[in-house]
């Protein structure tokens, strides 16, 4: 990971005073050097809000954590704006890479349109929209050590955690999809984006671990897919079939000798009951080892559940309809936001503290149910079952 750096403070030369143009009334020179000073001026202009006085609340993110995202990239962003000096303000104004950084946070964030973004700058759309996708392409770069599967020292850590949430041992994540919805006229005279809902969406499958942490990410198939087949047509699955990912076993002690778990992650219903992926029981009349299972593993999955909820509540592009999105780009988009929520998490950002108000990602979206019962699974399922039963019919606190 690159060092923390502090935002650089600049002396400005005196500029002669340029033509204010129609879109954006002339920007004030600060006193003060700091980029944030001449920004937020810009932000605030024409608007009455203490929002845009305020940095946590303009980005959701601490100046700590946007100092180091400009550090990240500002090698290959300034040699990928070939035209770096074609990117102004309305004032005439070149920006900054911290202007830059700042725009394309603000399209993310928002999730403005890139019409209303440009007007509030003085900017063409296109220019708004050359900032974010290059923004994205530095991230892609130069941030995906942030977003990858844990080593073995790292995993012992994660299934510690986990255990410690509701006493599940050996389990390595939570599993969920999520769609994210396009405007209907996106994609005209084809039914593929055509969910269960009758709503238009890409759907986008995580998994993560116990502090929210996008581990592994599968986005761009079309909503019209259930979450099983997406699971099977993945990377990750493969993977995971072939042993090359949660294949450690364990022996669950208390148990007669011999009883091994194999790792695994927690998923909802949706999904198929498979050695590496423990679903919850679904029959009727289900014993009181059986509920008490079900009931741990509910609350294990709420991770995933809030990680998704917060996803969408931080990054507003992903939320309602994205207006004619390209759907070879908007995987991209939906992966740079995963990356941004796990560099706040490994900054420990404290603007990112706290539940989500609702952990319901996909509202309106009724509940899938897979049949699919792997005989191994379900043995190990079972004694799972006894063993979290034994452990008291209490939730830990």
């Amino acid at each position: 990971m690159a060092p923390l750096k502090g935002a650089k403070r600049r002396k400005r030369k005196p500029e002669r005073a340029l033509p204010a143009q129609a879109q954006a009334p002339p920007v004030p020179q600060p006193l003060a050097g700091d980029w944030w000073d001449a920004f937020s001026r810009r932000l605030a202009a024409g608007k009455r809000s203490k929002e845009c006085q305020n940095f946590e609340t303009a980005f959701k993110m601490s100046r700590k954590t946007f100092d180091y995202l400009c550090s990240l990239i500002k090698g290959d962003f300034a040699r990928k704006t070939q035209s770096f000096r074609n990117f102004r303000f309305g004032d005439k104004v070149i920006l900054s890479v911290e202007d830059q950084v700042a725009v394309a946070l603000l399209r993310l964030t928002t999730g403005e349109s890139l019409m209303s973004i440009g007007t509030r700058f003085g900017m063409n759309h296109s220019s708004i929209s050359n900032i974010t996708w290059k923004f994205i392409e530095c991230l892609e770069e130069r941030a995906a050590g942030h977003l990858k599967w844990p080593d073995a020292e790292e995993m012992t850590t994660i299934k510690a955690k986990f255990e410690k949430i509701q006493g599940l041992p050996n389990c390595c994540g939570a599993i969920d999809t999520t769609h994210i919805l396009m405007c209907s006229s996106a994609q005209p005279n084809s039914n593929v984006w055509l969910d269960g809902e009758n709503k238009n969406s890409m759907i986008l499958q995580t998994v993560v671990d116990p502090d929210m942490r996008f581990r592994d990410v599968v986005s761009g198939w079309p909503g019209s897919l259930d979450d099983s087949c997406i699971l099977r047509t993945s990377g990750f699955f493969r993977l995971c079939q072939k042993g090359s990912r949660l294949a450690r076993q364990m022996e669950l002690p208390g148990e007669p000798a011999g009883s091994m778990v194999r790792e695994y992650i927690v998923g909802d219903p949706s999904y198929p009951l498979l050695p590496w992926l423990m679903t919850p029981y679904q029959e009727h009349g289900l014993s009181s080892e059986k509920l008490e299972f079900n009931k741990r593993h509910a609350a294990t999955r709420m991770v995933v559940q809030g990680a998704l909820a917060n996803l969408k509540e931080r990054w507003q592009v992903l939320k309602g309809e994205v207006w004619r999105p390209d759907k070879h780009r908007l995987p991209r988009i939906i992966y740079a936001c995963c990356l941004l929520n796990n560099i706040m998490i490994d900054l420990e950002d404290a603007v990112r503290d706290g539940k989500p108000a609702s952990h319901n990602h996909d509202d309106g979206y009724r509940q899938q149910v897979s049949s699919v019962v792997d005989d191994d699974a379900a043995t190990q399922r079972d004694l799972l079952g006894r063993y979290v039963s034994r452990l008291g019919s209490r939730l830990p606190k």
